[in-house]
Parts: C-alpha cells; sequence; structure tokens
C-alpha cells in the first residue's frame, strides 16, 4: 500500500529537493510525495504569487485545504527555521537552549496549534543550505576554481558538530556563508545540483533533526 504525503514547502528551493530527491529516495518504500509552495499573496485576477514565508498566518492557510484531503496519510512542511516570521505560535517563549531544542519546541507549538493528528510539523535548521554542507564535496562538481573555497567550506563544516548548527544570524546562514565563498551562487540552482548527486542516507548521519522527520514520515 502506497502511503501519500502532502508537503507544503517554502519555495522553489524545498519544492525542487521534495519532487526530485526525496521523492526518489521514498519511492523505493511505497511512499509517495507531494509537495506544495507557500502562497505569499493571493490576486484575483492572474497568478498567486509564491515563494517565502511572511506570516504564520499565511502558512496555517495554506496547510488546511492539505489537511481536509482525505487521500493523504501525513500532511508535514519543510520551511526554513532561519528567519522564521515572529508570528509563529511559541516564537516568544523559545528556550534559551540549543538549535535542537529551540526548532523542537518550535514544532511542538506549530504541532499544537494545527491540532491535526495527520500534521507532522517540520522546520529545516537552518535552511536548506545545512543540507547542502552535509556534502559539501559535491560542490566540486559544480563549481570551477574551487580548490581554495572548498577548504573555506570545510573549515565552516568542521567548527560544527553537525551542519543544522551553522547559525541563523543574517550575516552567518548557511545560504549567506556559501555565498560570500562561491559569489556566483544561486540558491535554486546550485542546491539543487548537488543535492541530487548526494547520499540521502549519508546526509541523515550528519543531520539529526532532518533524520527524525523522516523517520517520522517512513513510520
Amino acid at each position: 500500500m502506497v502511503k501519500r504525503i502532502l508537503v507544503l514547502v517554502e519555495g522553489q528551493t524545498e519544492e525542487n529537493f521534495v519532487k526530485r530527491i526525496l521523492s526518489s529516495y521514498f519511492f523505493a518504500k511505497n511512499i509517495y510525495l507531494k509537495p506544495t509552495i507557500i502562497t505569499t499573496k493571493r490576486v484575483l485576477r492572474g497568478i498567486d504569487h509564491k515563494d517565502g514565508v511572511n506570516s504564520y498566518k499565511q502558512v496555517r492557510n495554506d496547510l488546511f485545504p492539505l489537511l481536509n484531503d482525505s487521500s493523504a496519510d501525513i500532511i508535514t512542511t519543510m520551511i526554513d527555521y532561519y528567519a522564521l516570521p515572529s508570528d509563529f505560535p511559541g516564537y516568544n517563549n523559545r528556550p534559551n537552549s540549543s538549535c535542537y531544542k529551540r526548532v523542537e519546541f518550535m514544532e511542538n507549538e506549530f504541532s499544537k496549534n494545527i491540532d491535526n493528528h495527520k500534521f507532522v510539523a517540520y522546520m529545516q535548521l537552518h535552511e536548506v543550505e545545512s543540507l547542502v554542507f552535509a556534502e559539501y564535496k559535491k560542490l566540486a562538481d559544480v563549481f570551477i576554481d574551487k580548490s581554495s573555497k572548498l577548504r573555506k567550506v570545510e573549515e565552516i563544516y568542521n567548527s560544527y558538530n553537525s551542519p543544522e548548527e551553522i547559525n541563523e544570524n543574517p550575516e552567518s546562514a548557511p545560504s549567506k556563508r556559501l555565498k560570500n565563498i562561491f559569489s556566483n551562487y544561486q540558491k535554486v540552482l546550485h542546491s539543487q545540483l548537488v543535492l541530487e548527486n548526494s547520499n540521502i542516507d549519508e546526509i541523515r548521519k550528519s543531520c539529526p533533526h532532518f533524520n527524525s522527520w523522516l523517520i517520522n514520515l517512513e513510520s
């Protein structure tokens, strides 16, 4: 029997990751994933604006149509913990603790607010580029003039216990660090090129929060 999982994602980067990479990974497990990008602005005529999270209300509004889909076994999210809007449940009460404790607290508050047994809240620590850092050696297949630059990426990687811990400050978020090293880094394009050639099982080993999410989807 095929398990059907609907994934509300923050933007095109996450959509590509779910559609092109996670879907292939889960295919052999009889799990079907379908991503939907969050709507940032609805318009009366034309195409709604998508990509990015501006408010919790916007996320909640897009979740409920998915939760009402009776054919879905699980509804989950893939949104960045980095730059999370301050109106998310529990935002002002986050514990002064590790990034893992903080994100788990926020996911629990998110789940309580949605209050649906099919819902699995997931926030990516700290953004998709954390997974790129987990497989940073694959950057060598994407960029030229890379030897000295890869050493800089490796130095960042080695300074944390996990790529998920690379922090959320505007100047030091994972994507900002990659952009500082590779000036032509494009979030959607290059994250996809790296992750398409990556080993999800290896990423799971170095990214415990990401691994816990996949365990929940598999169970």
